[in-house]
């Protein structure tokens, strides 16, 4: 009879236990991103927020999340080595000629649509004159650029037979300012941002008017090589955001002023190879990718 009894509430207490470990929340996946590495640095902010976008767009099938920004690591080499270690970040954002993806996990939807690829320059306005008689690459290899000491863009310009300076990030507006070198080739969604953000405490940096260097340039997230859910969900919300249209509308939202601002029908086109790009890197789907030729003609 006390077996029986025992049995019985034992029954009760599984039945109503039952209800409440399956009412149990999904506890939300935590996305450790790069944080900016200045006050200035606003690079990155349409990443974020395509970021947010797309884990949003997946919450219902995949579950909650939290975003949080990491340290922040002054350069991408560094980025890369905590990802490979699982050391502090989940993901990242560069372009594959920047990246050993044997090690990582690319998600092969482009963020900015090639935009970044499409250059504007930074000078300093005693340049300009000088600048719009600049016809064609040659011309242009009369001038000494600005990159950064570890961007891939160095080693693609040195190969076209440029003459490039190096420097940090920062260090690059004031030398840009003092003289070592005559143009900064920005991303069209950087340059008027970052001219602006500096144009107090340096006096005379303006973007420049009649040119624009486009060379392709995809720019992707990257996940740890076995983080294959985050990589998969990020993928899953960005092409449903290509197919629902709000991948083109954050595009628009981000970028659309600084296009318009850009004046691209009024500037003569450079056109360069990017030799650093391995075969299969870039998806063929015309739909994720801005024309160059057609976006000069808007």
């Amino acid at each position: 009879m006390q077996g029986q009894r025992r049995s019985l509430l034992l029954g009760v207490t599984g039945l109503v236990a039952a209800p409440w470990v399956h009412a149990q929340p999904r506890l939300p996946l935590k996305v450790v991103y790069p944080a900016p590495i200045s006050a200035l640095d606003a690079r990155s902010d349409d990443l974020v927020a395509l970021l947010r976008a797309a884990l949003e767009r997946t919450e219902s099938s995949h579950g909650p999340f939290e975003l949080q920004p990491s340290i922040p690591l002054e350069t991408l080499a560094r980025q890369i080595v905590q990802l490979e270690q699982g050391a502090g970040l989940s993901v990242i954002w560069a372009s594959p000629s920047a990246v050993p993806e044997r090690n990582l996990r690319p998600v092969r939807v482009p963020t900015r649509r090639g935009l970044l690829g499409f250059r504007v320059a930074l000078i300093h306005e005693r340049s300009q004159a000088a600048l719009r008689r600049v016809r064609d690459a040659d011309g242009l290899r009369r001038f000494v650029l600005g990159q950064g000491s570890s961007w891939p863009e160095v080693e693609m310009y040195r190969a076209h037979g440029f003459q490039v300076e190096t420097g940090n990030y920062e260090a690059l507006f004031r030398m840009l300012h003092q003289g070592r070198f005559d143009l900064f080739p920005r991303g069209v969604n950087e340059a008027f941002a970052e001219q602006a953000a500096r144009a107090a405490q340096l006096p005379g940096l303006v973007v420049e008017k009649s040119l624009l260097i486009h060379y392709p340039l995809p720019y992707y997230f990257y996940c740890h090589r076995d983080a294959n859910a985050l990589a998969d969900r990020l993928e899953k919300g960005l092409r449903a955001m290509v197919r629902d249209g709000s991948y083109e509308a954050h595009f628009w939202r981000f970028h659309g002023d600084a296009i318009r601002q850009a004046r691209l029908q009024d500037r003569r086109l450079i056109q360069l190879s990017n030799p650093q790009l391995a075969p299969g890197s870039v998806p063929t789907d015309a739909a994720l990718w801005l024309d160059p030729v057609a976006l000069t003609r808007r």
